[in-house]
């Protein structure tokens, strides 16, 4: 027999509002308290080089003179942007200075999503313009408005 998940059984307690309100401040914690590290490892990044990017960075065409050469010369600027910024993210993902603050981070989206989850009614926001009621089933936002979801 499988326990019910969901917050429809008025047999399942709803969380207090301590447990909300400590649950949303270690979200801000984790976004906000790790964001600084992850600027700064990014910042003092400094990366190894690679022989594949080395090697294509070498063998840089001519100046173009024709549209041939200039497609030539462009595929292959494209190519070292490309494995380039592969390489710039595998090197990051390699780097505890990086990635633990990261993984906290992904962590408190990945709470947040619970917690939002978890909400029971409406959530309502407001904008400048007027009220904005989240509640599952049809979204307004902005004047958009989005049937169906959820």
């Amino acid at each position: 027999m499988s326990t019910p998940t969901t917050t429809d059984d008025p047999s399942i307690p709803s969380p207090s509002i301590f447990r909300w309100t400590l649950g949303f401040l270690l979200v801000g914690m984790a976004w906000g308290l790790t964001t600084p590290f992850i600027r700064r490892a990014a910042l003092d990044f400094h990366p190894p080089t690679h022989r594949s990017l080395e090697n294509l960075r070498s063998s840089e065409p001519s100046s173009p003179r024709t549209t041939i050469e200039l497609v030539s010369w462009g595929i292959w600027w494209v190519r070292v942007k490309i494995l380039g910024g592969i390489w710039m993210v595998a090197d990051l993902l390699r780097s505890p200075k990086y990635c633990v603050p990261l993984v906290v981070n992904l962590t408190g989206s990945v709470w947040f999503f619970l917690l939002i989850g978890k909400a029971d009614g409406k959530i309502d926001a407001h904008d400048p313009n007027g009220r904005v009621e989240l509640d599952g089933a049809d979204y307004e936002f902005v004047g958009i408005s989005i049937h169906g979801v959820g």
